[in-house]
């Protein structure tokens, strides 16, 4: 069974000399990630920060950078940090979500699963 992925960011994490940085792995998330993530403290005091700190314990690697933390996925482009979520979902078999609409021509409605990941 594979339990990590290889991912190349759509923009790429800008470290503080300039340089781009856009390949890295994320490892399949176990039940003490969410767990420890759920209990971190900045997520208590905003729930939003969930994500952050999430993707922080599950991204193995950024190719040249020495440590993922909390504070290097805060400072990712919103399109890598949607590309990331997107991911996280896919390869721990999340339900994405999705939206439902209704055709103005036709009337029928539909649920489309909403993708965030930029392919090309």
């Amino acid at each position: 069974m594979e339990t990590e992925f290889e991912f190349t960011l759509p923009k790429g994490y800008v470290d503080g000399n300039g340089e781009i940085h856009r390949n890295g792995r994320m490892r399949l998330a176990t039940a003490g990630d969410e767990m420890r993530a759920q209990r971190d403290p900045r997520v208590l005091s905003n729930p939003s920060y969930l994500t952050i700190v999430l993707l922080a314990e599950v991204i193995t690697e950024i190719e040249g950078v020495a440590t993922i933390a909390p504070n290097i996925v805060e400072r990712l482009f919103t399109a890598d940090l949607a590309f990331l979520q997107d991911m996280y979902q896919r390869i721990n078999d999340i339900e994405p979500p999705t939206m439902h609409f209704v055709c103005p021509d036709c009337g029928k409605e539909h649920d489309i699963p909403l993708n965030f990941t930029r392919e090309g």
